[in-house]
C-alpha cells in the first residue's frame, strides 16, 4: 500500500533556503521510498487563513485540507526558518491547530535554517520538544542549514551538510517503513466532527 508524505514548510521568501532544504530532505527519502507519494504545504500561503481559524475557530478549505493532510500522514518532515532561537510564529501556529493526539506515532523529520550554526539548537529545546508534545515519533537525526552550508552557486551545499540530510532521511524512510500506513478509524474524529456528532437532533 503507498505511503504518504507531508512536507512542511514554513520559509516566508520565494525562493526560500527552507523551502531548499525541505526539497532536499524529500529527494532523499524518496530516493529510499520511491513509491511514497508527497505533498507540499508552504505554509506562507496559508498565513492569513491561520492567524483567522485561531481568532474564529473556523478554517477554510485550503487550510482544512492542510490540517487533515498532516493529520493522517504516514511521514511528515517539518522545516522553519529560526527566529529569536526559535521555530518562527507560522510554523508554531499552524502545529497548534494539529490536534494534539493527530501525530501519535507518525514517523517526523525536523529540521531548520537560520543565519548562524548556533542557531542549531533550536531543533533540540524548541522544535523536538514542540513534536514530543504532539506524540510524533521524531527521528534521532535533525538537519540545520545555515546561511553557510550554501554553495556560492545555485542551491548546493557545503559538503558536510548532504551526509546528515542522507542520514535523516534514511532513517524516516525505515520508520515508515515499520510503521507502515496509517489507517483512520471511524471513531478517530476531530474535535469539530466530534462535537457534531455530540449534538442531539431530537
Amino acid at each position: 500500500m503507498t505511503q504518504h508524505l507531508v512536507v512542511v514548510s514554513a520559509g516566508l521568501s520565494v525562493p526560500s533556503s527552507t523551502r531548499l532544504l525541505a526539497d532536499r530532505l524529500t529527494e532523499a527519502v524518496r530516493a529510499e521510498l520511491p513509491s511514497a507519494t508527497v505533498e507540499f504545504i508552504e505554509l506562507r500561503e496559508l498565513a492569513t487563513a491561520i492567524a483567522n481559524h485561531l481568532v474564529t475557530g473556523f478554517p477554510n478549505e485550503p487550510l482544512h485540507k492542510a490540517i487533515e493532510s498532516v493529520s493522517s500522514a504516514d511521514g511528515l518532515i517539518a522545516v522553519t526558518p529560526v527566529f529569536a532561537a526559535s521555530y518562527s510564529g507560522l510554523f508554531k501556529s499552524f502545529f497548534d491547530l494539529i490536534d494534539p493526539d493527530a501525530l501519535t506515532g507518525t514517523p517526523t523529520l525536523i529540521a531548520a535554517t537560520g543565519g548562524t550554526p548556533r542557531h542549531s539548537l533550536a531543533l533540540d529545546h524548541a522544535i523536538r520538544p514542540l513534536f514530543s508534545y504532539l506524540h510524533a515519533l521524531t527521528v534521532p537525526t535533525s538537519v540545520f542549514a545555515a546561511s553557510e552550508d550554501w554553495g556560492g552557486e545555485g542551491d548546493a551545499f557545503t559538503a558536510h551538510l548532504p551526509g546528515r540530510i542522507k542520514r535523516a532521511a534514511s532513517e524516516l524512510a525505515a520508520q515508515m517503513r515499520t510503521a507502515g500506513p496509517r489507517t483512520t478509524p471511524a471513531d478517530d474524529l476531530t474535535p469539530f466532527a466530534q462535537q457534531l456528532s455530540d449534538l442531539r437532533f431530537d
